[in-house]
Order: structure tokens, then C-alpha cells, then sequence
């Protein structure tokens, strides 16, 4: 098969083409000790002439970021970059909304929405196996290259990145994390890790000491008396970063109301759709309402590797987990965009919303056993924060397998690139 029979398109090619590779820039890495393989597919002499600057302009849109993790791959051909065909479901309702042809009766309650989205139809990842890509997408660089397994997470970084405006009414972490994610605070202190959270409508039962505040408070001073080495962090990073995680967590104990911060109401399950993943996004929500300190949220809903029974109403499918998004993302966007922030905007606006999976699946017609199989183009979905809604960025052919139009960035968007347009906008 010729490279051009498929869709193992490389884009730019390396994740480090951005304005190219200076070779003081070169030399510099190469120095530090990373394999020359590592770098195949930048010894082009025009990438080596490479400009030495950026000169990046940072947005500055955003305070904060909700990153809604789409685990095991949607079908954007299917949601965000509708391709119709003898394969979709009557039940689709395909309707044209503005820039948008969209599956109405699959994702009725975020078509209200549209007039905030900006969907990117000219994703790429650059692996098509859920591991590597699902990490690739949340630490922004190769997970097999030279520092790829110590790498932090997007919202490790920007919990770092933020640290130095916080204040003492700051009590909740930088990152906090609803279902879990693929990477965690790499090289960074470990108070820069995600906060792991499963939401419950009665919060977090952990900051209740079962014995009373007073004997906890005695345990915690002589804990601290008689372990003064690992108080002081002269024994070394995993000391210092257990020591961490110690004070964080007496510092949310000590915190009047941080349980309701955690907690949401029978109302509200139901309203975002009585799911663990709406759950998880009333959480998400009330973290950034309480201002307390966390800038970078993400919230996962795994079941979208749809290799079989795609379409089917029942068990796991693009109905069911498209359900699953559609009431709750509908519900949170209605909630952020008629929520006070804290700069006289609504929440929205100072909130950048983006939601991403691994990869996509195959296009056109479904494959012998009702499902589509893995894919490297994708999608990518931004609300809020500054962004311009009610528009589509790059065009693909008439199934989906190969850009037509880039739109401004004159390529594929990959990981690298959402992560880039995060920290910009924060």
C-alpha cells in the first residue's frame, strides 16, 4: 500500500516543528544526552534553519480550564465532523445549524450550544493505540521519547504555571481530576499532581476525622515533632512531596465548607443527566464557582472504543455515551455561560472548555462488525474563554479522511497544539 493509500498522514511531521529547529536549539538537546534516532525525522537541513524565536503572543482569555477527556477514541465523523452517508441512523436527525451540519437527535441539548462552539475538524493524533495516544493528548509530547514517562501532565503545568498568584484563600490544589487521568506531575513537586476525585452527592467523606478534630490535631503535631527530617524535606524529593500531600490535606480539613464545594444535590444529578460523568461535572463546575485556587479541571468519560454495535440503542454505543455527554455538557454550558465569575464576566468567559479524545475512528461505511476501528484524524471542541464560537476550523473530504481546508494554521492540529492554545489562553 502507498503512504498516500492512507491516512498515516504526518502533518509537519515531528512534534518539535513548530517554527522550526535552530541549530543552537539542536545542539543544545543533543547535548543533554537524547538519542540522534530520537530526532529522524528533523535533520532536514530546513527545519536545522529554523528561526531561534517565537515571538509567541499569548491570548491571556482564560483563568480557567475544563478539559473533558473523551477516553477510547468518538467517532468525530459521527459528532463533531457529521459525514452522512447509507450508514447513519435516521434517528440522527442531521440538521444544518449555522457552520454546522449536525446530529440533532444525537446530540440535541449541545446543538443549543452551538453558538459557543469552535470545532477543529482537522485533528491528527499521532498514534492510533489508546495507551500512547491517550497520554500523548495529556502531557502534549511523545510518551516513548527521551523524558516522555517523567513528563507532567497539561494540568500539572498549569497548576505550576499559576502558583505564583495564589493566595492564602487558595486552599483547593492547582489540578484536580474526576476519573482519572494519564499522567500525573512527571518532574514537577508532587503538589502539582492531579487531585483524584470520584464524585459523590455527599463529597468528600475523607475530610471528616472519624475520631474528631481535636485528637486529629494532636496526631498531626506529634507527627510533626517527632519527624522533623521529612517535615524540613532534607530527605529528598519523596519525602518533600509526602510531606506535601500531608499539609494539602490538612489544609482541606481545616477549610470550613470545602465539602460543598465537593457535593451536589438530587436536582442536579438529575438535571445533568443522573450519570457519574454529570455527576463529575457538577464538580467540576462548583471547583471553579468556589475559586479556591484550581485552574485546571479534567473530567474523563471513558467507552468510546465502539469497534462493534456502534449504533446500537443499547449497552455500550455512540447513543448511550453520546447521552451521557450531551445531558451533561449541555447542562454545564448552560450553567458557565449564567454563572457570575469573578471578574464581571460570566464563568464561561473566564473558563476555556475544551473536549478531546485520543484519536477517531474510521470513516464511511461500518466496518463487518457495526463499529468503526481506529483512526488518527480527529476533532477537537472549544468553548468559552475567549474563544469565538459558532464556527468550524478546516474542512475534510466528503468522508472525513483527509483535510481539504486547514484553515489559519496551514496544517494539522495536533496535541501539541491544544496544549499551546491552553496555556495561551491562560
Amino acid at each position: 500500500m502507498k503512504k498516500s493509500d492512507c491516512n498515516c498522514q504526518q502533518g509537519n511531521g515531528s512534534p518539535f516543528w513548530a517554527d522550526g529547529l535552530s541549530r543552537r536549539h539542536f545542539v543544545r538537546i543533543a547535548g543533554s544526552g537524547v538519542l540522534m534516532s530520537f530526532f529522524a525525522e528533523v535533520m532536514s537541513p530546513s527545519l536545522l534553519f529554523g528561526s531561534t524565536s517565537a515571538n509567541v503572543a499569548l491570548r491571556k482569555t482564560a483563568k480557567n480550564c475544563i478539559l473533558v477527556f473523551l477516553s477510547g477514541g468518538p467517532s468525530n465523523v459521527d459528532m463533531w465532523d457529521l459525514k452522512e452517508g447509507a450508514w447513519t441512523p435516521a434517528d440522527f436527525a442531521p440538521a444544518t445549524q449555522g457552520a454546522f451540519r449536525w446530529p440533532q437527535g444525537l446530540l440535541p441539548k449541545m446543538a443549543n450550544h452551538l453558538n459557543r462552539l469552535a470545532i477543529i475538524r482537522t485533528g491528527m493524533a499521532w498514534a492510533a493505540v489508546h495507551p500512547l495516544a491517550q497520554k500523548w493528548a495529556q502531557i502534549a509530547r511523545n510518551p516513548s521519547g527521551a523524558t516522555g514517562n517523567i513528563a507532567p501532565h497539561i494540568g500539572a503545568i498549569v497548576s505550576m504555571e499559576t502558583q505564583k498568584t495564589r493566595t492564602a484563600k487558595d486552599v483547593l490544589p492547582g489540578f484536580i481530576a474526576l476519573n482519572g487521568t494519564s499522567a500525573g506531575s512527571g518532574y514537577f513537586p508532587a503538589q502539582h499532581a492531579p487531585f483524584n476525585v470520584s464524585a459523590s452527592q455527599n463529597g468528600l467523606a475523607a475530610l471528616t476525622p472519624p475520631d474528631g478534630m481535636q485528637r486529629l490535631n494532636e496526631r498531626w503535631n506529634l507527627a510533626r515533632s517527632i519527624d522533623a527530617a521529612r517535615v524540613s524535606a532534607e530527605l529528598g524529593k519523596d519525602a518533600a512531596d509526602m510531606a506535601s500531600f500531608y499539609d494539602q490535606a490538612k489544609v482541606l480539613i481545616d477549610t470550613p465548607g470545602i465539602n460543598q464545594v465537593f457535593s451536589f444535590t438530587a436536582d442536579e444529578h438529575t438535571r445533568y443527566g443522573a450519570t457519574n460523568f454529570g455527576d463529575s461535572l457538577v464538580v467540576a463546575r462548583n471547583v471553579l464557582v468556589s475559586d479556591k485556587g484550581a485552574r485546571f479541571v479534567q473530567v474523563t468519560l471513558g467507552g468510546w472504543d465502539h469497534h462493534n454495535n456502534i449504533y446500537s440503542k443499547t449497552g455500550n454505543s455512540l447513543f448511550t455515551q453520546g447521552k451521557q455527554l450531551d445531558d451533561g455538557m449541555g447542562a454545564l454550558l448552560t450553567d458557565l455561560a449564567t454563572t457570575a465569575g469573578t471578574s464581571g464576566k460570566m464563568l464561561l468567559d473566564e473558563t476555556l472548555v475544551v473536549i478531546i479524545g485520543e484519536f477517531g475512528r474510521t470513516t464511511g461505511p461500518l466496518s463487518g462488525n457495526g463499529g468503526r476501528d481506529h483512526f488518527l484524524r480527529m476533532s477537537a471542541v472549544f468553548a468559552g474563554g475567549g474563544v469565538r464560537g459558532g464556527q468550524a476550523i478546516g474542512t475534510t473530504d466528503e468522508v472525513g479522511n483527509r483535510a481539504k481546508e486547514y484553515g489559519a494554521i496551514g496544517r494539522d492540529v495536533r496535541p501539541e497544539d491544544i496544549a499551546s492554545t491552553i496555556y495561551s489562553a491562560l
